[in-house]
């Protein structure tokens, strides 16, 4: 762990952009090349010593991703970073790194879908077992560990309805079983939540989501220290290969330059937008970490410093076809997963219900996850209110 980040201007506009070495541009080109060649058979070997940080194949580092590398470990307070073509990349090859045949993980209870499938139906191939824990208290994380756990895995918040972890207590006890905690860091950003500084050993980022910020690329991280992010790149990355091309990290770093401006944004929105559903008549409840009514707002303000756009309500209703008369009327709000762009966005449980093939999903009808993103609220408000006169 890095014990000091550098100011996050520098971070955001300057780190680990070597403007002479290209002419000196103030804009990061796109070294769009698969190889690397050497002017000396001795060079070439001091390279082979070295590949998570040398220029061999962009397989393994390219100049363009590099500066991206150095961007988010310097964010997360961390030794060293890689990025890879997707959030789901990232958290698999974090986790298969640490496991062999016979071992176990604990996770929380709900976490993103592609992790849980990785749980389910992937790796029990493998012979390696899990267990799904109510992390909300640190006691049933500590219940659940085995002598073969070696992977503690959380998401704090979850992305749909936002339970928590404490990161200290969980980390600390991964610690006394020797396990390696990680944590799909996502929803909180770099900004608002530092998992590292609290004793977490890998945080993880669909970087798809804020990082990037326009919808426009399908990324992945992972921060630790030295020692984990080396292991992974020779264990994993350099093995699968679901690596981030350069033009997708040069389109991550120009996303990079507006976080701080995007995800305050967001959060301040965000919760405007939130506490006008919270008091409104067709709303059961509303979720969302920095309202007091959540039921781990104490934990929230403790660990985090923010909670971005992302937030659930629950319409006042069961009744299926009044909520899908609710999403009809919806003008401004986009319907799609996903979230951290400048698009506000509505994802609905009942979307997953009625799906040819599918069992329905356990999420209740009602369940609607808002992502603001960079409207005007009054704007939001004004859709929310007129699609709500449909139930």
């Amino acid at each position: 762990m890095q014990d000091k980040r550098p100011d996050l201007s520098y971070i955001l506009n300057h780190l680990g952009e070597d403007r002479e070495k290209y002419y000196n541009a103030v804009s990061p080109p796109i070294i769009q090349s698969s190889n690397f060649a050497f002017p000396t058979l001795d060079a070439f070997r001091e390279a082979f010593a070295d590949e998570v940080h040398q220029h061999i194949y962009t397989r393994g580092n390219n100049p363009t991703t590099e500066i991206l590398r150095k961007k988010i470990a310097a964010l997360e307070y961390a030794e060293d970073a890689l990025v890879f073509s997707s959030g789901s990349g990232a958290i698999s090859s974090a986790i298969l790194a640490f496991l062999k045949a016979g071992d176990h993980v604990v996770c929380v209870q709900s976490p993103y879908s592609w992790t849980k499938n990785l749980l389910l139906e992937y790796l029990p191939r493998f012979d390696i077992s899990h267990t799904f824990v109510d992390a909300r208290d640190p006691a049933n994380v500590e219940a659940a560990m085995r002598p073969n756990t070696r992977v503690l895995f959380l998401e704090s918040p979850n992305s749909m309805t936002f339970e928590m972890q404490d990161l200290e207590a969980c980390a600390a006890i991964a610690r006394k079983h020797g396990a390696v905690s990680m944590i799909d860091n996502s929803h909180a950003t770099p900004l608002y939540q530092n998992p590292i500084k609290l004793g977490i050993n890998l945080s993880i980022h669909t970087g798809t989501k804020y990082l990037n910020g326009h919808s426009d690329v399908v990324m992945g991280a992972i921060c630790g220290s030295a020692e984990h992010i080396r292991h992974i790149f020779h264990s994993e990355t350099m093995t699968r290969g679901n690596i981030l091309s350069p033009h997708d990290a040069f389109l991550t770093l120009k996303g990079l330059r507006t976080l701080e401006l995007r995800v305050q944004r967001s959060h301040d929105s965000g919760l405007i937008v939130a506490k006008y559903l919270e008091q409104h008549p067709k709303i059961e409840k509303v979720l969302h970490p920095w309202l007091p009514s959540f039921p781990q707002y104490e934990l929230a303000r403790k660990q985090m410093r923010g909670a971005g756009g992302l937030f659930s309500i629950y319409l006042k209703t069961t009744d299926i076809e009044a909520v899908e008369r609710f999403f009809h009327r919806l003008k401004t709000f986009l319907l799609a997963v996903s979230w951290g762009g400048h698009e506000s966005l509505a994802l609905p449980a009942v979307a997953f219900y009625k799906v040819k093939g599918k069992a329905d999903s356990p999420q209740p009808v009602n369940l609607v996850r808002i992502y603001v993103g960079m409207e005007d609220p009054q704007y939001l408000i004004d859709d929310l209110e007129q699609a709500l006169e449909a139930l």
